[in-house]
C-alpha cells in the first residue's frame, strides 16, 4: 500500500508497525504538510462485522480523549474496503523497546514514567473509557522523554456491558488482570492492575508471571503470588514496593479503587520513598484437631490380668489424687493474690478518675507541650496534622473541646487537636523539554494557578516549555501563580533589500550587513579594484525578504554567461487553496532541451507573494512553468 493516497489527503510512506487487528503506516498529510500515523484494519478482517465494530469503537473512544499523554486522533475514514484512523505521529520507540534496551530502570525514572501513564489512564477513566490493554507495547516513548498511551483498540465505554466479550478474553496475557483471565467483569481497576504489572517490569526488567503457553500465564495471574520487586532489586524503596503490591492485588476491592488514588501515592513516594502504602492482612485459622471418641463399652479384653496389676493401678490413682489436691490449693492462692493486686490497681484508677479535668484553651500553643500535659492527666489525644498557610508549623489551631469543659480522666476521655504542618509547598520541577500541556496539568493538580506566556525561541521546539517563573527548584504554596513560557519557535523577521547600484564592493557589503542580510555571489569573484561600481543586483531593490537572505551583485568588468532574473509570483483566487500550497517550478533554457526543476516545496499561503530567481543563458531565453497543488498555474518567458 506504500504510495497510496487515502481520502485524497494521506499519502502512505512506509509501514511502521502492526498489531492483531491493524497495520500502522507513516504518512504525509498533503493538506497540512505534516507526518501522521495511519492505522488500517487488516484485510483479513474487512468482512468480519465483529472486528469492524471493534475498530470503530477504538476510533470513537480515542477521539473523545484529549490529553498530552494520549496519542491524538485526527481523522477517521473508510475507502472501499479500507477502514483507517489517522493519528498523531510519534517519532520514538515503544516503552517495551526502551525496557529491552535499558533493562531494570532506576526507581525514580520508573515512577516518573508510571505517573505519566497514570495521568493518561485517569483522564480516560474520567471520560468513562477503560483501556483494557495497558502494556509497554501500547506506550510510546518520545525522543523528548514524554510518554504517550495509544491503541484503544479494545477500549470500551464503561456501561452495563463491561463484561469481557464472548468468544475469548481480550488483552495481552502477561499484563491483563485476573478478572480478564477469568472472562469476568472489567472496570477501571483492571487498568490499574495492568499498570502495576508495567511498573513491576520497569523496576525489575522482568515480568512477574511467565509460562510456556498463554493459558499457563493466565492461570498464574489468577492463582499465584509474584515475587516481590524488592526481593529482585534491593535498591527499590519499600514505598515503591508497596505501591506495586497494592496495584496488582488479585481481589479488585483490595487494589487502588481509582487512578487518582494511585497517582497520589506515586507523587508521595518520590518525596518520601520509605512511606508504607500497603498493609498485609493475614488471618491464620486455629488448626483443626481430630479427637477420637471413646467407646463407653471399652474394657480389658484379657480376663487373665493379675491382681498385682490392679493394686498398682490403685496406688497410682491415690498418688494422682494427692497431686491434684496440692495443685488446686496452689492455684487458689495464686488467683487470690492476683485478684488482690488487680483490685488495688482498680481502686487506684477509680480514685484518679474521680478527679475532674478542666479543659484549657490550647490554640496557639506548641502541640508537644499540650500532648505531654494531657497524657499525664490520663486524657487521650487525637492528633490531626494539616497544612495551614496562616499558622506556623507545630502550632495548634483547633480543638474540639471548649475551654472550661469538664472531663473525667480515663480511656473514654479524648480531645481532638489540629496541628499546623505549615504552608504546603510544591517544588517546581525542571520542565525544560516538557510539553506545556503536561507541565500545566502537573502544576494545576498541585493546586497552583497557571498563566501561559508565548515567547519566540531559536533553541526550544514549538509548544515546549522554555522556562517558568518562579524558576525550577523554587518552592511555592498552594494557590500561587506560576508562569509557563511556551515556545512558538524562532521569530522570522523581514527587511527590505537596499539599493546597491553605484556602490563600491566595500560600501555594498557594509550596507547588506547593516540590514542583517548576507553577501551572496559577487561577479567577477576576483574583482580587485576598490572604485568599481555595482551595476546590477539580485534580488532587486525594495523587495521584502527574510533576514539572512543572500544578496548577489555584479560589476561591469565581466558580463556573465548566465544571469538570474528575479520574478515575483503572486497568488490569485486565494480561496481555492488551503493554508499550505505545494509549489512546483519547472524551467527549460534555450541552450538545453532538458526540463529542470527550479523549486519543489510546500509554501504557507501567508508567504505569498514569493520571489523566484530564473536562470537565463547569455543571448538566450528560459521558459518557466508554475504548478500549484499539482495543477498548472502560470507560464512565462525570460530573455537575456
Amino acid at each position: 500500500m506504500i504510495g497510496q493516497i487515502l481520502g485524497n489527503r494521506y499519502e502512505l510512506i512506509e509501514k511502521v508497525g502492526g498489531g492483531g487487528m491493524a497495520l500502522v503506516y507513516k504518512a504525509r498529510c498533503k493538506l497540512l504538510n505534516r507526518f501522521v500515523a495511519v492505522k488500517i484494519l487488516r484485510p483479513d478482517f474487512t468482512n468480519d462485522e465483529e472486528f469492524i465494530k471493534r475498530f470503530k469503537i477504538e476510533a470513537q473512544a480515542a477521539a473523545s480523549l484529549s490529553h498530552p499523554n494520549i496519542v491524538s486522533i485526527y481523522d477517521v475514514g473508510n475507502e472501499e474496503d479500507i477502514h483507517y484512523i489517522v493519528m498523531e505521529y510519534i517519532d520514538g520507540a515503544t516503552l517495551k523497546e526502551y525496557i529491552e534496551e535499558k533493562g531494570a530502570l532506576d526507581w525514580k525514572e520508573a515512577v516518573n514514567i508510571s505517573i505519566q501513564i497514570c495521568l493518561a489512564i485517569k483522564h480516560a477513566h474520567e471520560n468513562n473509557i477503560v483501556h483494557r490493554d495497558i502494556k509497554p507495547h501500547n506506550i510510546l516513548f518520545t525522543k523528548e522523554g514524554m510518554i504517550k498511551v495509544t491503541d484503544f483498540g479494545i477500549a470500551r465505554a464503561v456501561t452495563s456491558s463491561t463484561i469481557t466479550m464472548v468468544g475469548g478474553t481480550i488483552g495481552s496475557v502477561h499484563y491483563f488482570s485476573p478478572e480478564q483471565a477469568r472472562g469476568g467483569f472489567t472496570d477501571e481497576k483492571s487498568d490499574i492492575y495492568s499498570l502495576g504489572i508495567v511498573l513491576y517490569e520497569l523496576l525489575t526488567g522482568t515480568l512477574p508471571f511467565n509460562g510456556d503457553t498463554p493459558v499457563s500465564v493466565a492461570i498464574k495471574h489468577i492463582q499465584e503470588e509474584p515475587e516481590e520487586p524488592i526481593n529482585m532489586n534491593s535498591q527499590i524503596p519499600i514505598g515503591v514496593n508497596d505501591i506495586v503490591k497494592k496495584a496488582i492485588q488479585k481481589d479488585q476491592n483490595s487494589r487502588y479503587q481509582k487512578a487518582s488514588d494511585l497517582l497520589d501515592d506515586l507523587y508521595k513516594v518520590l518525596d518520601k520513598p520509605s512511606t508504607q502504602f500497603f498493609e498485609e492482612t493475614n488471618i491464620e485459622d486455629s488448626p483443626t484437631v481430630r479427637v477420637p471418641a471413646l467407646d463407653e463399652n471399652t474394657s480389658f479384653a484379657d480376663k487373665s490380668v493379675s491382681k498385682k496389676i490392679g493394686d498398682d493401678m490403685k496406688r497410682k490413682k491415690k498418688k494422682e489424687k494427692t497431686t491434684t489436691i496440692v495443685a488446686v490449693a496452689t492455684s487458689i492462692l495464686v488467683v487470690a493474690l492476683v485478684l488482690f493486686m488487680v483490685g488495688k490497681v482498680i481502686m487506684s484508677q477509680m480514685e484518679q478518675n474521680n478527679k475532674e479535668f478542666i479543659v484549657g484553651d490550647y490554640v496557639g500553643m506548641n502541640y508537644k507541650d499540650v500532648v505531654r500535659m494531657l497524657e499525664n492527666n490520663n486524657i487521650r489525644v487525637n492528633l490531626v496534622e494539616k497544612y495551614n498557610d496562616n499558622v506556623p508549623e507545630g502550632e495548634i489551631f483547633y480543638q474540639d473541646r471548649g475551654e472550661g469543659e469538664t472531663l473525667i480522666p480515663g480511656e473514654f476521655s479524648e480531645i481532638e487537636i489540629h496541628v499546623s504542618k505549615g504552608p504546603e509547598y510544591f517544588e517546581i520541577p525542571d520542565f525544560r523539554r516538557t510539553d506545556y500541556r503536561q507541565a500545566g496539568s502537573i502544576l494545576r493538580e498541585n493546586g497552583l494557578l497557571v498563566v501561559e506566556e508565548l515567547e519566540y525561541s531559536d533553541t526550544v521546539a514549538i509548544d515546549y516549555v522554555i522556562r517558568t517563573d518562579p524558576p525550577m527548584n523554587v518552592k511555592v504554596k498552594n494557590g500561587d501563580t506560576v508562569v509557563l513560557y511556551r515556545s512558538i519557535g524562532p521569530e522570522i523577521r523581514t527587511t527590505k533589500v537596499p539599493d546597491l547600484i553605484g556602490m563600491t564592493r566595500v560600501e555594498a557589503t557594509a550596507l547588506i550587513t547593516e540590514r542583517k542580510l548576507k553577501v551572496g555571489e559577487v561577479y567577477p569573484e576576483d574583482m580587485a579594484s576598490v572604485v568599481d561600481k555595482v551595476t546590477r543586483q539580485v534580488p532587486e531593490p525594495g523587495i521584502e525578504v527574510n533576514e539572512g537572505t543572500a544578496i548577489s551583485f555584479y560589476f561591469d568588468e565581466l558580463i556573465p554567461k548566465e544571469i538570474k532574473v528575479n520574478r515575483v509570483i503572486t497568488l490569485e483566487n486565494e480561496e481555492n487553496y488551503g493554508d499550505s500550497i505545494k509549489v512546483l517550478v519547472n524551467v527549460k533554457r534555450s541552450d538545453s532541451d532538458e526540463v529542470e526543476t527550479l523549486i519543489r516545496d510546500t509554501v504557507e499561503k501567508e508567504s505569498f507573494p514569493i520571489v523566484i530567481e530564473v536562470p537565463v543563458p547569455e543571448d538566450g531565453s528560459t521558459q518557466v512553468k508554475i504548478y500549484l497543488d499539482q495543477k498548472f498555474y502560470r507560464e512565462f518567458e525570460e530573455r537575456y
